[in-house]
């Protein structure tokens, strides 16, 4: 189990491959703290003239960052999308692991606001990355955070896929979102899948009772961890959740 871990939680070998390269798109790449090469992307918002949002995407464990940024700018048109491949993440160097994935996420963060000067910076995370997101609100100013189908502990979600098994005294990945989260005055909100097979409701419920400051809360009806990005009820939310922020 220690060994397999890492496959489990960061399936890299199965990330599907990016398609075309969007339109309009800039490719971004910055070097890590241990000097590893991370590749990204920068979708433009389709309205110029428009005060400037930046959205950071952190995807889930099976996204690539070019399918990050496509889905959210076809959520958000108006906004500037930029999302980064996990570290070993092809074209991403290094190997995975959670503590890189959050020590990256505030590079990440100074890269972007550096180059686009936003009004106000959203960080979108899906799944594994809501974890992400709700850490870079500790380390960096946010104007919000958007945890799509989030956990409070990323070994309790663990633990709870496989009962049978002493996973705390093995687990090497922890995301504690729920402690980074619990102290910040950043508006969240939270979109949730009413029949998620990954993500326990208990495991969501444990990250939104220690939210100081939910300003959207909504789960989408017979969802699941996967399919809930097809559905118009979620694209409804996701945008009715990002329109909290701009008050």
């Amino acid at each position: 189990m220690f060994e397999f871990q890492s496959h489990f939680i960061f399936p890299t070998h199965s990330v599907p491959s990016a398609g075309p390269w969007p339109p309009r798109a800039e490719r971004l790449s910055l070097r890590s703290a241990e000097d590893q090469e991370l590749a990204g992307i920068h979708i433009p918002g389709d309205d110029p003239q428009r005060e400037r949002t930046l959205v950071l995407g952190f995807g889930g464990n099976a996204w690539n960052a070019q399918d990050v940024a496509e889905y959210l700018h076809e959520l958000f048109p108006d906004e500037d999308v930029v999302a980064f491949h996990y570290r070993g993440y092809a074209p991403s160097g290094g190997s995975p692991s959670a503590e890189a994935l959050i020590a990256d996420a505030p590079l990440i963060y100074d890269l972007a606001v550096e180059r686009l000067g936003p009004k106000r910076v959203i960080a979108v995370g899906f799944s594994i990355g809501s974890g992400v997101a709700a850490r870079l609100a500790k380390a960096r100013k946010l104007d919000g955070l958007i945890l799509v189908t989030p956990f409070d502990s990323l070994k309790a979600v663990a633990q709870a896929m496989l009962p049978w098994l002493p996973i705390a005294p093995l687990f090497e990945h922890e995301i504690d979102a729920a402690s980074a989260i619990e102290t910040l005055q950043t508006p969240v909100a939270i979109v949730a899948a009413e029949r998620d097979e990954i993500v326990p409701p208990n495991r969501t419920e444990g990250l939104r009772k220690r939210v100081r400051k939910l300003v959207f809360d909504r789960t989408i009806a017979r969802a699941g961890h996967n399919d809930i990005y097809a559905r118009s009820d979620f694209h409804e939310a996701m945008r009715a959740a990002l329109d909290r922020f701009k008050v």
